[in-house]
């Protein structure tokens, strides 16, 4: 049974929750009602977090993966003593607050990732726990554990009928992340109806049968179940942990246990009997002393005593470990960088060889330079030439920094967000460029959270082949040249991709996509890195003043400068501009881009192997791919879709004339 003051702080949530949500017009009181309990016992009793130092390297993390509950979690972080005003909680979902309608990492204090999509919360929570265990592995000695925290994620039934969420259990159990607990609000109820109208399901089966550890609390009321079943998943040593917690949906509502309750806020009259049903007597948008004083021991000022008592772990840490010390700290700050360019990977003028393979090679030799650096491909290594160092990632090989992580798309991409969002890794993956569609709602998060996560891709085009239109991407790089917060670059030639690579290195405030070439590519005489750090340059100038222009990236790049040099014979003078990164080239001054692609040069042609909408910006003919691709050996690719010199000179001739 709940004490007192647990009833008294239960009640409080309840109420300022629903009253968010009834003032807003809009939320989602089902959650913050019935999941109150979960939340209010592990904030209290087992979560280390200290408002005052809210990057606190080893603090636990919660991530809320059912973000519409996100009432729930401002309250919770408010009475935490994080900078969310009991005014910007009455200000829920309305403009420029700091309480959105999904939590928002860098918004709201205390938010540690942007949730809404579910099942994104609980897979990328797999790759905070990776980070901890990695990180706990190569900077932990015998008695000074200065790396031991735990990753929290309160999920619901729809989290869990998502795929990426399946994808990530299964790896994080095989994985055996025993720091990471998931808390299941179970409820029966989902917005269409019950639950058992959509899925039969046994959840503890599946996830047993994932090598989890899992816990079953029957009264999701009673707050000393829920202490003791997260004391028991803390005690795992070689699983993860779920926790499924049954609840009422919209505890103490008028319309708890329907459906109802999920998304539709509670009239005034129905607030008042939650108010009654819950016997609460606070005036609107308060809290009792006795509450708020109990929050603040319990939460506030534990967390306060447990980062003192790391600091003071951290002063011993640093007397007996000097090296290691300064080498966390490094890590700490995300202060590792490049400091030489000894052994850079080097290819000839005029060699040829693929952007992949080269993206490989560069990778390697950052993965020496940069020991943050830790990533996979999805099955596919051999294929995109993309590894992690020091071996595979595993239970016995924690300092592995190659991930393995199967064929899960999906979960990879919010997986690498998660090594990247807990600080001190730089999180990668890579795979078939065409199967970014299954990344794409992760990266997208990524852009939005402004977190440098890397993903690379290889086979960037229809000269994939064989493979045919399932294999050949068409509109994703139109896809991700228009997703805001990030930069793509679509390198022509082995110079271009090293330089695209050791400008990744330096964004710090997006994720960086990098595609590459499955055939070779000759190493051009004109490409170089200054070009490509400004998005575009002049690859080609012709002897003559240009009266037009090609605006090209990538394999085709080659292409318009052979069309060019032919042209130029004819007196036809014709720059080629290689534009590896829109983005970046958008960033640069008016004069730049001026300069680069003159308004005076009108006649332009726009060359690229896929979708032309991207590029009518900067071209009013394009010579693209808008239909999807065909099956067939490479030596027939360039002729079927136009991508010859003969056809592109002609049609380039037919724009010169008119």
């Amino acid at each position: 049974m709940n004490n007192y003051i647990d009833t008294e702080c239960l009640k409080t949530l309840r109420v300022i929750g629903a009253e968010m949500i009834t003032k807003a017009k809009s939320g989602h009181p089902g959650i913050v009602l019935g999941a109150a309990p979960i939340v209010h016992t592990l904030f209290t009793r087992h979560l280390n977090i200290d408002s005052n130092d809210e990057k606190w390297f080893n603090r636990d993390r919660f991530i809320l993966s059912a973000g519409h509950g996100s009432a729930l979690l401002y309250l919770i972080l408010h009475f935490s003593g994080f900078d969310i005003p009991m005014k910007e909680l009455a200000n829920f979902r309305q403009k420029d607050s700091l309480t959105p309608g999904h939590p928002e990492y860098g918004h709201t204090a205390g938010v540690e990732m942007t949730t809404g999509p579910l099942g994104q919360g609980i897979s990328t929570s797999v790759g905070l726990a990776i980070a901890e265990a990695h990180l706990a592995a190569k900077f932990n000695k015998q008695a000074c554990d200065i790396i031991d925290h735990y990753t929290y994620v309160l999920c619901g039934d729809g989290d869990l009928q998502e795929g990426v969420t399946m994808e990530s259990m299964a790896l994080a159990g095989h994985l055996r992340l025993n720091k990471l607990i998931v808390l299941y609000d179970s409820n029966d109820i989902q917005l269409d109806g019950a639950v058992s109208l959509a899925t039969s399901d046994s959840i503890e089966h599946k996830v047993k049968s994932m090598n989890w550890n899992y816990l079953r609390v029957e009264d999701g009321n009673d707050v000393e179940e829920i202490d003791e079943a997260i004391r028991q998943a803390k005690l795992s040593v070689d699983q993860p942990t779920l926790i499924e917690i049954k609840t009422e949906i919209g505890y103490g509502a008028p319309t708890s246990g329907e459906s109802s309750v999920h998304g539709k806020p509670l009239t005034e009259d129905e607030l008042q009997i939650l108010k009654d049903n819950l016997d609460s007597h606070q005036m609107a948008f308060t809290a009792s002393k006795e509450v708020i004083d109990y929050y603040h021991s319990s939460i506030t000022l534990r967390g306060s005593q447990a980062n003192s008592s790391w600091n003071y772990l951290m002063s011993e840490y640093a007397k007996k470990y000097k090296e290691d010390y300064e080498l966390l700290n490094q890590y700490m700050f995300n202060d590792l960088r490049l400091e030489d360019y000894e052994g850079l990977p080097e290819f000839a003028v005029g060699s040829s060889v693929s952007t992949r393979v080269v993206m490989g090679k560069v990778l390697d030799w950052l993965s020496i330079k940069i020991p943050s650096l830790m990533g996979g491909s999805a099955d596919l290594t051999p294929s995109t030439m993309v590894k992690g160092a020091g071996g595979i990632f595993s239970r016995i090989n924690p300092m592995g920094r190659n991930i393995k992580f199967g064929v899960r798309e999906h979960a990879m991409a919010a997986i690498t967000n998660g090594i990247t969002l807990h600080g001190s890794l730089r999180g990668f993956c890579a795979g078939f460029f065409v199967f970014s569609d299954y990344m794409k709602p992760a990266i997208r998060l990524a852009a939005i959270m402004g977190i440098p996560s890397l993903f690379f891709f290889s086979h960037d085009s229809v000269c994939v082949g064989e493979d045919g239109p399932t294999h050949q991407p068409v509109e994703q790089l139109a896809m991700f040249r228009s997703m805001p917060n990030t930069t793509v670059f679509r390198p022509a030639d082995a110079k271009e991709m090293a330089s695209a690579m050791l400008l990744a290195m330096e964004i710090k405030d997006r994720p960086t996509i990098i595609v590459s070439s499955r055939q070779n590519l000759e190493v051009l005489d004109c490409t170089d890195f200054e070009g490509v750090s400004k998005g575009a340059y002049i690859a080609f100038e012709p002897k003559g003043t240009p009266g037009s222009l090609f605006v090209t990236c990538g394999s085709e790049l080659a292409l318009c400068i052979q069309v060019a040099k032919r042209l130029e014979k004819e007196d036809i003078f014709v720059r080629v501009v290689s534009m590896p990164s829109m983005d970046i080239f958008e960033a640069q001054s008016e004069e730049y881009k001026n300069k680069v692609l003159p308004k005076r040069i009108t006649k332009r042609m726009a060359v690229e192997m896929g979708s032309s909408m991207c590029w009518y910006k900067y071209a009013s003919k394009v010579h693209g791919i808008d239909e999807f691709g065909k099956s067939m050996p490479l030596k027939y690719i360039a002729e079927a879709y136009g991508f010859t010199e003969d056809i592109i000179y002609n049609e380039f001739l037919d724009i010169v004339k008119n």
